[in-house]
């Protein structure tokens, strides 16, 4: 086996493709958790019908339920991952378009209709795009391409978090929201551009294959219960960092701060915090290995919900409000990058799209479900004790690394022995 320099590894068409479709996938995830929360509350929206808003994200949730449809059906043109890619993208710039029209003083139930549209079609487009991503990328550059899809991921906040908010303190909210929808046209260039992963014939016969083999499989790999086990750490991994974040943009103008200083000082610091994160986390996984990332990251992740904490003793200050956003995003980023290549690395190649929308589903419980109840909390114990009830959550899924991923590292070595294991699909 030839092995490729450094070079060849991080410098081809593949993570390109990478830093593309990871833009195109984050872009109307932020749109939902960062600029529609800003946008509403500057209309005096409570904060308890902010949270709840989070609720209709369930489809990030419960994506893998029609994942088998978009692995067993090709539709005619594109090929049948880059024509699934194209119509997901074009719906979402419809639909992020829309959102411009409406006022949320008086039609907060088209909103939420809207809102609820552009989270389907943003879980489905990430559901073709983890399934293209592992199918183009070999195993000695699976690390490498997920560190940087998960880079351009983050770095795509900075349109809805950073620049539409700024936007919006010297215009109509309305440009804000269609400067949005423009950025998406970088995916969908991108798919235009690209080749197609699969080949015709590639996909399961049958619906029914196509739904039931994958969970077959992933149950009866190890056995039921580790299944069972890897789905509550998937849960509870980014639980504490997943609540401390659900609502940081208004936890932000209470403090005092403009949409222009939150736009301008948190999502730069922000932005700079999680490239650090995800790019010192891809070069450190080469050496540590998934499972000792996953402590090392963890406990990052586990102490920048801290910076939260002070920022909400000391209040309004321009560098506290740096300090603490540049911090919790540089766990957030390590976090992100460790969990995103263990999720990546079980899953088996031949069911790609179902499995990687199974446990990127269960990772978005936090984020749906959990962070729907943060308005409630917030308003009943105040912001600090916020907070540190979201570090206290955070500590079940550490302890959970002892079962999931030994510091020995011997589950990483099962799980590249894994890959040369994998049964094809039923024909």
């Amino acid at each position: 086996m030839t092995h490729k320099t450094f070079k060849q590894a991080l410098l081809n068409k593949r993570m390109l493709i990478c830093i593309m479709t990871g833009f195109s996938s984050g872009l109307p995830l932020y749109l939902l958790i960062q600029f529609v929360p800003a946008w509403l509350r500057s209309a005096d929206i409570d904060l308890s019908t902010i949270g709840l808003i989070n609720l209709v994200l369930f489809p990030y949730t419960w994506k893998f339920l029609w994942s088998p449809v978009m692995d067993r059906f090709v539709l005619p043109f594109f090929g049948r991952r880059r024509g699934w890619m194209f119509v997901t993208q074009i719906m979402l710039i419809a639909l992020m378009s829309a959102l411009s029209l409406f006022d949320p003083a008086s039609q907060m139930s088209q909103i939420i209709l809207i809102v609820a549209a552009i989270a389907f079609f943003s879980a489905s487009q990430d559901i073709v795009i983890d399934a293209y991503r592992r199918e183009i990328l070999p195993d000695d550059e699976l690390g490498a391409g997920n560190a940087f899809y998960a880079q351009a991921y983050r770095l795509s906040s900075f349109v809805p978090g950073s620049l539409a908010m700024i936007l919006a303190g010297f215009f109509p909210w309305s440009v804000a929201h269609l400067s949005i929808a423009a950025f998406m046209l970088v995916g969908l260039v991108t798919t235009l551009l690209i080749k197609e992963s699969s080949k015709p014939g590639d996909e399961p016969q049958t619906l029914r294959i196509a739904v039931i083999e994958p969970f077959k499989e992933f149950f009866r790999r190890d056995g039921w219960q580790q299944a069972v086990w890897i789905l509550l750490f998937l849960i509870l991994y980014k639980l504490g960092d997943s609540m401390a974040t659900a609502l940081e943009t208004p936890f932000f103008m209470d403090m005092g701060f403009s949409t222009v200083e939150i736009g301008s000082i948190a999502k730069v610091s922000k932005t700079i915090g999680a490239t650090v994160g995800t790019i010192l986390g891809g070069l450190a996984m080469i050496k540590l290995g998934i499972n000792r990332s996953l402590w090392v990251f963890g406990i990052f992740q586990l102490i920048s919900i801290l910076g939260y904490v002070l920022l909400s003793v000391v209040g309004y200050n321009h560098f506290v409000l740096a300090l603490a956003s540049g911090f919790e995003y540089l766990g957030v980023g390590l976090g992100s990058v460790a969990l995103i290549a263990y999720m990546a690395k079980s899953t088996n190649k031949n069911f790609t799209a179902t499995q990687f929308a199974l446990f990127s589903s269960i990772a978005a419980i936090p984020r749906t479900f959990v962070s729907a109840a943060t308005g409630f909390i917030i308003e009943s114990v105040g912001y600090t004790q916020f907070f540190i009830i979201c570090f206290v959550c955070a500590l079940p899924g550490m302890l959970m690394l002892l079962k999931i991923a030994p510091w020995s590292g011997k589950q990483d070595q099962e799980n590249n022995k894994q890959e040369g294991n994998n049964a094809a699909y039923p024909k």
